[in-house]
Formats: C-alpha cells, sequence, structure tokens
C-alpha cells in the first residue's frame, strides 16, 4: 500500500507509506529511478516526470491493454476567470477543437476519426482536460493532435462568434432541464460568493459581452508549460511518451527552459463558508418538482473523505439506501432520490436530492431532512458500515479496469491532493472508516444551515406548505 508525495521541484522514487511514515507526512526521497512512483498487482506501472518548462507527465502501463487514453490537463478552471472572462475556460474548450497554425477543424476530427480513436474535452470548476483513447500504435498521433490543439489555437474571430451561438445553445439545454437547474441554483446558494458558485460555461449575459480579447488572454495566461499536466494510461513506455510529449510542444513553438517549476499547485486550506437557511424557489411549468437539501461540506484532501463516501453510500448511494428505502420503496413518493457531495481545493458541499409529485413536495423536503437527523441522532449500523464499504470497494475496482478511469486519477492526484494513492491503499482507507466516524460527520452536517432550492410550478415555499 502506498500513498506518494508528488513534489513540484522534480520526479522521484518514493517510499512506500510504511517507510515514509504516517500517511501525507513521507518525506521524498531519490532512490535511484528518478520517475518510478508505484507498482501495482498485475504489472500496472506508475511513473512521473517533470520536463524541461514545468510540464509534468504521469504514466500508469497497464500489460495486456491494446489501447491508451490520454489527457491533457491545465490547471484553470471556472473559478479562475476574471470579472469580464467569465465563461472564457468553457469558450476555448470549445474553440481548441475549431483549428491551430497547423491543422483545420476538419482535420482534427478525422485525426482520430480515421485511426477508430475518441476525443473530446471537459471543463470543471479548477481544471480542463483535453483527452482521447485511440490504439496504442496511436498514442503518436494522439500527443501531436492534442500538443497542437494546447499550443497553437488560432482562435479565429468568426469560428468564436459561431461557437458562441452553440455555447449559448447548450446553457439554453440546460436550462431546460429542471434538475440541472436545481443542482446549479443550489451552488450557488450554499457557496454564496465564492468563485466556485459561478456555474461553469457562464451565464447568457456573459457569453453575449465576452470579447475575444478577454478569451485571448486568458487563454495566454493559462496555456503554458507550467500548468500542463499530461497522463497516459495504458499500453505504453513512459520514456516514449515524454519524448514525444517535448517534441510535439517544441514543434508548436514553445520554449521549454531546463530546470523551470511547475506552477504551486491550489491552496488546500478550507475557506469558512457558513451556508445559509434558505427556501429558494425556482418556478418552471413542470410535472415534477426538483428538490435539492444540502450545506456546506469537506475539502478535497479532508482526511474524512473516505467518511464522507460511507455515509453517502448508506444515506443515498443505491437502491438500499436509507433515503430509497424510506421515500421511494415504502411510501412511493418518488421514482429518483440520492445524496451527493462534491469537494474541491478550499471548499465542498453535501446534499440530498429528490424528484416528487408537485402536491407532495413539502412531505418529501420534510422526509429528506428526516432521514438526515436520523443519521445524527442514532449513527449507522454495524450491518449498514459493512454493506456500504463493500459497496465502494467493489465500485473503486471495477472502474479501473479502465484506463480512462487510470488516467483519470492521475490528474486529480497531480493536480488537486498532490499524492498518489494506490487501489490498496484506497480500500485500506476506506475499510478503516468506523460508524463512530461516520454519525460524527453526520452530527456535523446536520448541525449546520440547511439551503433547500425547489424547482417547480411554485411561486414561493407558501405554495407546497412551508
Amino acid at each position: 500500500m502506498a500513498l506518494i508525495p508528488l513534489p513540484l521541484h522534480g520526479a522521484g522514487m518514493f517510499p512506500s507509506t510504511a517507510e515514509a511514515g504516517a500517511p501525507g507526512t513521507g518525506t521524498p526521497v531519490d532512490d535511484g529511478d528518478p520517475t518510478i512512483l508505484h507498482g501495482e498487482a498485475g504489472g500496472a506501472l506508475v511513473r512521473r516526470s517533470v520536463l524541461p518548462g514545468g510540464v509534468r507527465v504521469l504514466t500508469e502501463a497497464m500489460p495486456g491493454q491494446r489501447s491508451a487514453t490520454i489527457g491533457f490537463w491545465v490547471g484553470v478552471g471556472s473559478r479562475d476567470e476574471a470579472d469580464g472572462q467569465h465563461g472564457s475556460t468553457h469558450f476555448l474548450e470549445h474553440l481548441l477543437f475549431k483549428g491551430t497554425t497547423r491543422r483545420s477543424a476538419m482535420d482534427i476530427a478525422s485525426a482520430f476519426d480515421e485511426v477508430g480513436g475518441e476525443s473530446n474535452a471537459a471543463t470543471a470548476k479548477e481544471n480542463t482536460c483535453y483527452f482521447a483513447r485511440v490504439l496504442d500504435a496511436d498514442l503518436p498521433l494522439a500527443i501531436d493532435v492534442i500538443a497542437d490543439m494546447i499550443t497553437s489555437a488560432v482562435l479565429d474571430p468568426q469560428e468564436l462568434e459561431q461557437e458562441r451561438d452553440v455555447i449559448l445553445e447548450e446553457i439554453a439545454m440546460d436550462s431546460d432541464d429542471p434538475g440541472d437547474v436545481a443542482h446549479e441554483k443550489f451552488v450557488s446558494a450554499v457557496l454564496g460568493t465564492h468563485p466556485l458558485a459561478r456555474p461553469i460555461g457562464g451565464t447568457p449575459e456573459a457569453i453575449l459581452s465576452i470579447g475575444r480579447d478577454a478569451v485571448v488572454d486568458h487563454y495566454r495566461r493559462y496555456y503554458k508549460p507550467s500548468e500542463l499536466v499530461v497522463t497516459v494510461a495504458g499500453s505504453l513506455d513512459h520514456d516514449e511518451v515524454c519524448s514525444q510529449v517535448l517534441q510535439a510542444l517544441r514543434t508548436a513553438g514553445w520554449t521549454l527552459e531546463d530546470g523551470a517549476l511547475p506552477e504551486p499547485r491550489r491552496s488546500t486550506e478550507p475557506v469558512p463558508i457558513a451556508g445559509q437557511h434558505t427556501i429558494d424557489v425556482i418556478r418552471r411549468p413542470v410535472e415534477q418538482t426538483n428538490i435539492i437539501m444540502g450545506c456546506p461540506g469537506i475539502v478535497a484532501t479532508d482526511e474524512r473523505r473516505h467518511t464522507m463516501s460511507v455515509l453517502n453510500a448508506v444515506l443515498g448511494g443505491g437502491m438500499s439506501s436509507r433515503l430509497f428505502q424510506e421515500i421511494r420503496e415504502k411510501r412511493g413518493l418518488v421514482y429518483s432520490t440520492y445524496s451527493f457531495s462534491a469537494a474541491y481545493s478550499d471548499v465542498g458541499y453535501f446534499g440530498m436530492y429528490a424528484g416528487c409529485a408537485p402536491g407532495k413536495t413539502g412531505q418529501v423536503i420534510g422526509l429528506l431532512g428526516e432521514e438526515l437527523d436520523k443519521l445524527a441522532a442514532d449513527g449507522i449500523t454495524a450491518e449498514e458500515l459493512r454493506k456500504a464499504i463493500g459497496q465502494l470497494s467493489g465500485g473503486m475496482v471495477l472502474a479501473l479496469e479502465d484506463p480512462g478511469s487510470r488516467m483519470s486519477r492521475l490528474g486529480r492526484a497531480e493536480l488537486v491532493t498532490g499524492f498518489f494513492q494506490d487501489l490498496d491503499e484506497s480500500l485500506a482507507r476506506v475499510q478503516a472508516v468506523t460508524a463512530d466516524a461516520v454519525h460524527a460527520l453526520a452530527r456535523e452536517l446536520a448541525a449546520r444551515p440547511r439551503t433547500v432550492t425547489v424547482v417547480g410550478p411554485f411561486d414561493s415555499p407558501a405554495d407546497f406548505g412551508l
């Protein structure tokens, strides 16, 4: 088992948890091989290098695979946008597929289609990832194409105007989904003025007003070597990947200075979020009310994150969970109900969702609160703990059968936590969660101000008896 530090000053072979002491306190040690991080059962080998320019490359070789999944990560998300640039991170995700100095938009699309590969991108609140899955023989192609997109996007004014309309349609589509509206409004209400409260895609007003210069400035500020992390999982050779990444970036014209350091990771010091006891109603002429109740949660590096996972599994993580059994199975009030949490570098939130007939809204809101209160008052049983640990353990193992999940695991380790946690360590930490720890966290969450968001055919809480 290992929880391995990923220092910004360079790569090294790091000690296992047993050698380093308590998890998260180990000191990096150069023990000969400058890039090996960890070997897992089945021959999987995790390696990390910091290249000239501060570019970080992490790979996980998976013997027996015939494909590889690669991600080019930039440590910028919607939270990093300055005034006048809101929505620009997502705008760039679209525009980077629209052509470079070497390739047209059709060239980019055809490059992956012709080899049966898949490519896409995702903008999040704290990072952006451009990724592809290809046959192992086509990995050099994927590296070259995505590196070209990252370094040499034209950001053509005509394409920008066309994508402005596309993004507005995307926002309109989300606005037509009452579930999406409920989640977005809930996050905004809980996090308040924190930058993470803003929608990833921006608002229609922001997208209509943003100019090309603002998008270009955002691109030039963050799309640079020290912000770039490349992660690959599947059939690969680490040294070849590093060589190909260097060649692609230099061909594109990036200056990669020896000894340059990566950008520092975000602070993981929690920002106090008080939360607020409110009931926000968003009127929509729908046949089903969408309800979310929740409060501030924990940050991504909190030692209780595995406890939070167990709590969610017990409360609302499946068909045997308390919310599902009480609200759907016993009472037949909903089709869908679950609990969730999201954790970022300095804030997080926890919530419970249910969708019901408008006439049942007040009753369902009461039941959501009651189930959280019961958990806080009485804790969980030994049987619930056993089932939750089994559910989470199985999910972890099955998820890592996919190279894409392993590629994403490397990206999160490098950009968010600064530690690589192998499967055995992850399983051990989940299995170490106690009923008392879940009970304590439930009491903490239940004591926080509860924000309720309701999307349905109502004008005020009085319309559903609150």
